[in-house]
């Protein structure tokens, strides 16, 4: 159903039983797949791709213009996936030409209220941003992650697949995989509640504790960490990612 008040530039395509709710604006160049729902006043502008299945409530603003001096009009992109749920007054902007030109977003994510994703951001699968979390530009979010209410992360900061981000935390460094971070910003220990809910083997999250130790517990360097880390992993894929996480950070571990 495409409401009467709705305002959908001629050159938008809309896929099968899309609806779109009162006083919308969606703008050229702007693509949104099927079973998507937009309710009231949704905004969704530039060139912009979301998928199947998503749900996006009042007053989000999908698509526009970053919040960079740099930007200068370039025709960057926004691209989400399917089975999404975008909640009221969140804020995605699209790329800049500074990094790859897209901001995006994957599959079966939730963004609660007041959400903020700015320019270049990757956010994974399956992961959940509470009300009021903000990420600056560059942020890469990776699979099954939880960010707290009112939580931010740096530029350019990774957060890993499984980790927990206590609510209010400051992100300022990378986040490993697995890893519960306190709202103090400091690291708590694994996501273990997490992990079982998830289907894995105990014996999958005593090596990651085992891990853990190694990374936090054992005074080593980060060097050091990932060779240790590596002797421990064998053929535990779950303890090479962690390994891999760490040797690949620029910004460095939370700490």
């Amino acid at each position: 159903m495409i409401h009467s008040t709705a305002i959908i530039h001629p050159t938008v395509k809309l896929g099968n039983n899309v609806s779109v709710g009162a006083f919308c604006l969606i703008d050229a160049d702007v693509s949104i797949g099927d079973n998507t729902v937009l309710e009231s006043h949704v905004v969704v502008k530039g060139k912009t791709s979301i998928g199947k299945g998503n749900h996006i409530y009042q007053f989000a603003s999908v698509g526009e213009d970053c919040q960079d001096k740099k930007y200068a009009g370039e025709p960057t992109e926004l691209i989400i996936g399917d089975n999404n749920i975008i909640r009221e007054s969140v804020t995605v902007h699209r790329g800049t030409i500074q990094d790859k030109g897209v901001t995006r977003i994957g599959s079966n994510n939730l963004l609660m209220c007041f959400v903020h994703v700015a320019h270049d951001c990757v956010i994974g699968d399956n992961s959940i941003l509470a009300t009021g979390a903000t990420l600056a530009g560059h942020v890469h979010i990776g699979d099954w992650v939880i960010m707290g209410g009112l939580t931010a992360a740096h530029q350019f900061c990774h957060i890993g697949d499984h980790s927990f981000i206590g609510g209010g935390a400051i992100i300022l460094a990378d986040v490993p995989p697995y890893i519960m971070l306190g709202n103090d910003g400091t690291p708590r220990g694994i996501n273990s509640e997490g992990l079982k809910r998830r289907g894995f083997s105990s014996e999958t999250i005593m090596q990651i504790k085992r891990g853990y130790k190694i990374l936090y517990r054992n005074s080593n360097r980060a060097t050091e960490a990932v060779e240790k880390l590596l002797e421990l992993a064998g053929d535990n894929q779950e303890v090479k990612l962690l390994a891999n996480f760490v040797s690949h950070s620029a910004r460095g571990i939370a700490r």
